[in-house]
């Protein structure tokens, strides 16, 4: 979804950090031109990867393509605490991008030599197939279907429907959203699935973004807002004890990295570099300093090998 929308921007501050290189490292020294997250933690919040620079993964033809070269890593820019690119730094920052960062630095890339490519959910698999992108770390949904073009590491987050609404809502779940007015993406399978009659909303209203949705919570238009938890954390940090996310997640999407299908030996570096970062404490150094600004918490699902 792209931010069109000026008084929408007006209202939803987005200026999560972005990260920059240590000599050695891929990550986040302290911040020097004032990009910080936003709730008051700084960039120094964010853990710093270790590059390996013995990286091999024998039997990759995308690893051989790349080695001793640049990564390009496709992602999203216009998600407040996933991927998200300031517009006027163009730094990137997000818990996503910190995913990225990590994975690269276990292939050998330090800062400097990944490349981050914004690419819109239609264009994904495309990319990843044509060597567009040598990976995808973008609130991707693993399943069956997207298999079929690509194949996938991770995943890396569970995230699941649920919905935003204001600090003083008595909304606690679907089941209060009897006769409540409900905003989505236009064209989005949370829209689709909120129409259900079971959920008997007086109104599912379509945005062409779910900035512009969040815009409509906080003049009162809607009663909530629904779509990945993982993005409406985003959007509750940025608006911090204005908004917040529920918390009671009604379907699961598990977020995959993104990578040809043919390529297992990549697939399975792409597994054990996040299964390392999991042990060492970095993922959950990133969450906290990105979607953990929400006040909401999460727990690193187990990798599905394949």
């Amino acid at each position: 979804m792209k931010l069109r929308n000026t008084a929408a921007a007006a209202i939803v501050v987005l200026a999560l950090a972005a990260t920059s290189t240590a000599c050695g490292k891929s990550g986040s020294p302290d911040d020097k031109d004032g990009d910080k997250p936003s709730g008051g933690t700084s960039a120094a919040a964010l853990p710093q990867y270790k590059v390996n620079t013995a990286a091999d993964v024998k039997d990759s033809p995308v690893f051989e393509k790349i080695k001793g070269k640049e990564i390009t890593i496709g992602t999203k820019a216009d998600q407040p605490g996933l991927g998200y690119e300031n517009p006027g730094t163009k730094k990137r920052s997000g818990f996503d991008v910190e995913i990225a960062r990590m994975i690269a630095a276990d292939l050998g890339f330090d800062e400097a030599h990944i490349k981050f490519k914004t690419v819109p959910s239609e264009a994904r698999e495309t990319q990843i197939a044509s060597g567009g992108v040598d990976l995808y770390v973008g609130t991707y949904t693993i399943n069956d279907e997207r298999k079929k073009q690509v194949g996938f590491g991770g995943p890396y987050y569970e995230a699941g429907q649920d919905l935003l609404v204001k600090a003083d809502s008595d909304i606690k779940g679907p089941e209060d959203l009897k006769g409540k007015k409900v905003c989505s993406a236009t064209g989005s399978t949370p829209l689709k699935r909120i129409k259900e009659a079971k959920y008997d909303v007086a109104e599912a209203k379509a945005q062409q973004g779910y900035q512009l949705c969040v815009q409509d919570l906080v003049n009162g238009s809607v009663d909530a807002v629904t779509t990945d938890d993982s993005i409406l954390k985003g959007y509750a940090a940025e608006n911090k004890g204005a908004l917040k996310v529920v918390g009671n997640p009604f379907s699961k999407e598990p977020y995959g990295v993104g990578l040809k299908k043919e390529d297992a030996a990549l697939r399975e570096a792409v597994n054990k570099a996040i299964e390392a970062h999991v042990q060492n404490g970095d993922w959950k150094k990133a969450y906290d300093a990105t979607l953990g600004l929400s006040g909401s918490g999460a727990t690193p699902p187990k990798i599905e090998r394949y």
